[in-house]
């Protein structure tokens, strides 16, 4: 991983120049335009190309993923683009997607115009199921070697621990976040002993409508999570509402999923358990990100008493979500 001595405040050498000199070190040539795009966890910017369109550079945070885990998260995306999945992988310039400038690591992508999926319709979750199959059978094909996983440990202990050692609950409620977590942690343990055996495979692992551009069809973006896990970790963030919406909705998904890859209905036991983890782990990401300048801007509410009265409330009503019966395909 890259060191930096500024763990608190990575990009605080990340300047205009610094940016426009480190797209210019791949042989393109700027034109001075530099404008900052929505992302906290790294840093984009859409950077205006001489006599060209613009590109999309993005800055990875620094320490966070080593060469090698960005690298097959470049490789997994190109493989992808290769199969004719529509989906914005970084551009290769000299044989390489991954450039290394004044200490920052950086990719660099096609601008990519389109509004978000209309997920009320029908054909649309036909048709963004028939890709996340396509995705999923080629991401089967062989296992990742660098990327992490996503687990119960990983996203529940770990996001736990972040909170509880961090002190970041008001007082009052330590004792009933404590007792809440440890029997969510059963509750998700659970749900992966009645999944049974499931299959983690490559994935996109942030599917949610955020990374989804639909332009005539719909483009995949952002696989800086992409990670090993069940296959319905890229489907369910496609549903919404109660459970026989959401049935109706996932009977769609999986009707074009299954054109192109098989679909383990065990898997519908994990819905709810992943919901839970993606809960603690967004915690856990803005405690671990506090010191970022960025992050108290943007996040102004995370360290309230409300957000965690709000976030307990939440969970507890993911407990009794996951005591329920899972969501079933209607066929």
């Amino acid at each position: 991983m890259q060191n930096d001595n500024h763990a608190s405040t990575p990009y605080y050498r990340l300047n205009p120049d610094t940016i426009l000199q480190a797209v210019e070190s791949t042989g393109l040539i700027t034109d001075g335009r530099l404008l900052a795009l929505n992302s906290y966890e790294n840093r984009v910017y859409q950077v205006g190309i001489e006599e060209e369109v613009p590109v999309i550079a993005k800055f990875y945070r620094p320490g966070r993923w080593t060469d090698e885990q960005i690298q097959e998260e470049h490789d997994f995306s190109l493989e992808l683009a290769e199969a004719e999945i529509p989906l914005i992988a970084p551009e290769v310039i000299n044989f390489k997607s991954l450039h290394h400038h004044e200490n920052f690591r950086f990719a660099l992508f096609r601008r990519q115009g389109g509004h978000a999926p209309e997920l009320e319709d029908r054909d649309t979750l036909l048709w963004l199921g028939r890709f996340i199959g396509r995705i999923h059978a080629i991401g089967q094909s062989r296992p990742f070697s660098s990327r992490p996983a996503l687990t119960p440990e990983r996203f529940g202990d770990d996001s736990i621990s972040t909170i509880l050692d961090g002190q970041w609950l008001p007082p009052h409620m330590e004792t009933p976040f404590e007792s809440l977590s440890s029997d969510l942690m059963i509750s998700i343990r659970n749900a992966y002993q009645r999944a049974g055996d499931v299959r983690s495979i490559r994935l996109h692992g942030d599917c949610h409508p955020g990374n989804l551009l639909w332009r005539d069809g719909p483009f995949f973006v952002d696989l800086d999570d992409c990670q090993s896990a069940p296959a319905i970790q890229d489907l369910w963030m496609l549903l919404s509402g109660d459970s026989i919406e959401m049935s109706q909705q996932l009977s769609a998904v999986i009707e074009g999923y299954r054109q192109f890859c098989s679909f383990d209905t065990r898997e519908l036991q994990l819905i709810e358990a992943l919901r839970t983890l993606r809960m603690l782990h967004h915690a856990a990401w803005l405690a671990r990100r506090w010191e970022d300048p960025a992050f108290p801007v943007a996040f102004p509410w995370f360290d309230s008493p409300r957000y965690w009265e709000d976030l307990v409330l939440s969970l507890r009503e993911q407990l009794a979500a996951m005591q329920e019966p899972a969501v079933e395909l209607p066929f």
